[in-house]
């Protein structure tokens, strides 16, 4: 199964052509959106919660989320999917993927051994081994900060990939 995990969209248009290009010619099996859909205290020509409403729509069958700490009850029922977790698990190769926003689980406070964590909330992507388990963040598809640039990762084959806009690989872990 082939998972694409975004992050942090925040209501902005920008890159959901691109992911919506890499949805259909990597074949995508499941998108996994790791919270904060439509509010944003940025907005600017490219904030468009229309478009990303259409955008969830139109791959509704695909997707699998949680709900980040900027989802509003409002947004939620604008969106038409479940997004009321703020913690979910995901069965994959015979591996357990726990998936959240990050404002209530992460890296500080998580307490699963051996486990594999991907969180959202930063908009910075990472890959982090400490001790037993795994702690991964695509970073933001539309809004990431520092030297970053707008990011996504890809499960395949018991390997996470964190691939930025263009293509560029920025970081991979196999398992």
């Amino acid at each position: 199964m082939k998972l694409l995990f975004i992050s942090d969209i925040h209501g902005f248009k920008t890159n959901l052509d691109v992911i919506t290009k890499i949805i259909k010619n990597k074949n995508i099996d499941k998108i996994v959106i790791l919270g904060d859909v439509l509010s944003s205290e940025y907005k600017n020509e490219n904030y468009d919660i229309n478009e990303v409403i259409k955008f969830i729509e139109l791959n509704k069958e695909k997707i699998i989320a949680v709900r980040g700490n900027c989802d509003t009850d409002q947004d939620i029922n604008y969106l038409k999917v479940n997004i009321n977790k703020e913690i979910d698990v995901i069965d994959v190769d015979d591996i357990k993927i726990y998936i959240t926003h990050g404002h209530i689980y992460n890296e500080a406070n998580w307490n699963k051994n051996n486990s594999i964590l991907v969180q959202g909330h930063t908009h910075k992507p990472f890959i982090r081994i400490r001790k037993s388990n795994i702690f991964l963040n695509p970073g933001s598809i539309s809004l990431p900060r520092g030297i970053f640039k707008e990011s996504y990762m890809i499960y395949e084959n018991k390997k996470f990939t964190i691939f930025d806009v263009d293509g560029k690989e920025i970081d991979s872990l196999s398992l």
